[in-house]
């Protein structure tokens, strides 16, 4: 397994670098002009080339790369354009809220839907499997920030069972956190759930129409052990590749959540970075994203090879 892994971690290298490369070269060619923002509307030309001198953005593609290519090897990820506060050190100062609301979306939809997918394919064309089925659709449907409001109007606003926007670390109690970060959460995992469940559904009907299924029945197991101790192992590499999958696939919903909840995460910080163009947040941002895809996807290559030895060859 350890070989396996090693050369798992190594081959995925060049895959960074090259993503590494792809973040530099569009925000390098994006429209619009950091140092004009700075400046101001009533800054001259020469006070805008001062600026763009300042920040290095005046040298050549080559250069400015190479440069910055070198700090990133050395773990510098550059400094804000407008706070001047290292890049690292503002990414890390808003990955709580982040962690948080994707931790607990992780929870809530592999809690619901796994369980929802192999009753659905259990009871196969019954109301229920409808259901599921509706709701998969419906969940991969509307966007979150419409889902945001809705049930941020619902709850927070109308019932007033949560709160309406922010966050309360966890260091502020238990309680606090749980509530100022369930209902993003929430609505979050809708998508989540969606594709989880839709997935477990059809890899469980594949699963259960096999021999060994019948087999397990015929020997007089119960339907839960069926269902959810032989069946259900038998279906989790897809699975897994799914939540795998849709765990990255979040990052890009938390931004919008993160928005619509006035959570300060990393979502929030993008949006706000994007509008400054503050270019060292974007690209710090992107490239840690970037890492964590890769490193998720290494985790699901170990789990396959865990679950079937013939992958690690």
């Amino acid at each position: 397994m350890l070989p396996f892994v090693f050369w798992r971690t190594l081959a995925s290298i060049p895959v960074v670098a090259l993503v590494a490369l792809l973040v530099f070269s569009m925000l390098y060619l994006t429209p619009g002009d950091p140092a004009t923002m700075l400046a101001g509307e009533a800054a001259s030309d020469a006070d805008i080339e001062r600026i763009r001198e300042a920040l290095g953005l005046n040298k050549g593609f080559i250069e400015r790369f190479s440069i910055w290519a070198l700090a990133l090897i050395q773990g510098d990820f550059g400094s804000s354009i407008y706070t001047k506060i290292p890049v690292l050190q503002t990414i890390l100062s808003r990955l709580e809220p982040t962690l948080s609301l994707m931790a607990l979306t992780c929870v809530i939809a592999v809690t619901v839907a796994i369980p929802l997918g192999v009753l659905a394919a259990w009871k196969r064309g019954s109301a229920l499997d409808a259901a599921v089925i509706g709701g998969a659709v419906l969940g991969t449907s509307v966007p979150v920030f419409v889902m945001g409001y809705l049930l941020a109007y619902l709850f927070s606003v109308r019932l007033g069972w949560f709160p309406v926007q922010g966050y309360n670390p966890i260091a502020s109690g238990f309680s606090k956190w749980v509530m100022s970060i369930l209902l993003p959460s929430f609505v979050l995992s809708l998508g989540f759930i969606a594709s989880i469940a839709r997935i477990t559904r059809a890899t469980m009907l594949e699963v259960l129409s096999q021999d060994y299924v019948r087999t397990a029945r015929a020997k007089g197991l119960s339907e839960r052990a069926v269902l959810f101790v032989h069946s259900l192992r038998n279906a989790a590499v897809p699975i897994a590749t799914v939540v795998g999958q849709g765990v990255v696939m979040l990052i890009g919903g938390a931004v919008v959540t993160e928005t619509v909840f006035n959570i300060p995460g990393i979502g929030r910080l993008t949006a706000d970075a994007i509008f400054q163009r503050d270019y060292p947040i974007i690209q710090g941002i992107v490239l840690l994203f970037s890492f964590a895809y890769v490193f998720v996807n290494i985790l699901i290559d170990v789990f396959y090879a865990a679950m079937d030895p013939q992958m690690r060859r």
